[in-house]
């Protein structure tokens, strides 16, 4: 007999065909003579009914030890199912139980289980509807975000995950060190004593690899990076994961106006693609956890984005008849309420916003001629703010190495990035989208510790 997923057993089998499937009971029900049980081995958001009859061998013994959360191997035919929910089933013709679940302690029986309670289990919380949706429509999205660049040429390329330099500059730095904590060695002024650490200098968990593939960049052309980062940041919120995922592309010979049609035909694909290879799911997350999930999706996918300077921004949100809870003046970074007024209330779709004040960007963002303003865009949308920021980098060298000083860094300790300018320098430009917040926004979970399956945040780190 042909081993087979449950998905694909449930969009092209027919009645007749033998085949053997494996999986975890879902529910089990009990009648005169035979049972159902219902099986699923994370392959789709439905269930496979299986129907084991009295003489199936051992029936008594096998009945009671297919209890929810059970795994199991089955056995038989299919044939057309005569109840309703479902084209076909499985007639067993032999049932394995692999591993037992004690119903009395297993805590993920047939009820609705909240979100915070399935975050203490999060070792079974991928067994739930929700979580399987989740986690399937994150693997299309991580399909979607290789296709998307292999389809153009680009390189993907591994950036570090230790680092000596603070590529965003705020300080929310993970240290890395092989010192003993219980007897670190001092300088003469107590200073740590980084001499004797294992790198010899300070080094980090990266925020972002964006510096090394501008390096890559500068040989390849086209690149992007899809790895892990960090922040210590300790921001308990709904937002904010210390360890999370990030996509960034690095193009050579590229102006912002090439970044933003880039980032936009980007998140179109995206969505796209996660809406044909994940119907099932994305019409669950529509009537179970946000039943506006498809209409955005396809906000996204069939609107051309609005575009807009930061000082046009500006002015719409002062003149909004809308009270916000932070003030609004040219200068001050928009805050989420902004964000999401724009992208929400005045435009309805997408909205690129450009050309941000200097002061409270990068020192890699390319300066402007008004030296007040950098080419900088951020892509807001709506429910969730910011999810792509990106920038023209700044290829001229007296003018980064100005910036730089300016945020009171060393150039010496960039000297490598600086070089990028001195040899063979080009304009180029590239984004950074943070993984989590796209399938957020894709599956409409309102938590971001829900859409990882080990979420790190302050003060826990468990599983």
């Amino acid at each position: 007999m042909v081993n087979r997923r449950i998905g694909e057993i449930l969009r092209s089998s027919e009645p007749d065909e033998s085949l053997v499937v494996q999986g975890w009971v879902r529910t089990k029900r009990e009648l005169k003579g035979f049972a159902f049980i219902e099986v699923n081995d994370g392959s789709s958001l439905a269930n496979l009914q299986v129907v084991i009859n009295e003489d199936v061998p051992d029936y008594d013994v096998i009945l009671k030890k297919v209890n929810t959360g059970a795994a199991v191997e089955v056995a038989g035919v299919l044939v057309a199912s005569q109840g309703k929910g479902q084209r076909i089933e499985l007639k067993a013709e032999t049932v394995k139980v692999y591993g037992e679940a004690d119903p009395e302690v297993y805590p993920l029986q047939k009820k609705r289980h909240s979100f915070e309670f399935l975050r203490t289990i999060g070792h079974l919380r991928s067994r739930t509807n929700s979580f399987g949706a989740v986690f399937r429509v994150r693997n299309a999205c991580s399909t979607a975000i290789h296709n998307f660049f292999q389809e153009r040429g680009f390189l993907w390329v591994h950036t570090p995950i230790i680092t000596a330099s603070d590529c965003e500059g705020a300080g929310e730095l993970f240290s890395v060190t092989s010192l003993d904590l219980k007897n670190i060695p001092r300088t003469e002024n107590q200073a740590v004593d980084y001499s004797q650490d294992f790198f010899g200098k300070p080094t980090y968990l990266t925020v972002s690899g964006q510096l090394e593939a501008e390096v890559m960049a500068m040989a390849f052309s086209n690149v992007y990076t899809f790895g892990p980062t960090f922040r210590a940041e300790n921001s308990n919120t709904s937002r904010h994961l210390a360890e999370f995922w990030m996509v960034e592309p690095e193009m050579a010979f590229c102006d912002l106006e090439g970044d933003m049609d880039l980032a936009e035909a980007f998140l179109k694909y995206i969505f796209k693609y996660v809406l044909e290879t994940c119907p099932e799911d994305m019409e669950f997350f529509n009537q179970r956890i946000d039943n506006s999930v498809l209409a955005t999706a396809e906000n996204i996918i069939n609107n051309q984005f609005e575009r807009l300077t930061y000082t046009d921004a500006i002015k719409l949100l002062e003149k909004a008849d809308f009270k916000f809870e932070y003030p609004v003046s040219w200068g001050l970074d928009l805050q989420s309420e902004h964000e999401r007024y724009l992208a929400e209330q005045l435009f309805k779709k997408p909205v690129i916003v450009t050309d941000y004040p200097a002061q409270i960007k990068a020192f890699y963002m390319r300066l402007n001629d008004d030296e007040k303003t950098v080419r900088a865009m951020d892509i807001l949308a709506p429910k969730i703010g910011e999810i792509i920021g990106g920038s023209q980098r700044e290829e001229r060298l007296d003018v980064l190495e100005r910036r730089v000083i300016a945020q009171g860094m060393k150039p010496e300790d960039l000297w490598w990035y600086l070089d990028l300018r001195r040899y063979g320098t080009v304009p180029h430009a590239g984004f950074g989208l943070g993984f989590e917040r796209l399938v957020q926004f894709i599956t409409g979970m309102a938590n971001i510790r829900d859409v990882i399956p080990f979420p790190r945040t302050p003060q826990s780190a468990e599983f």
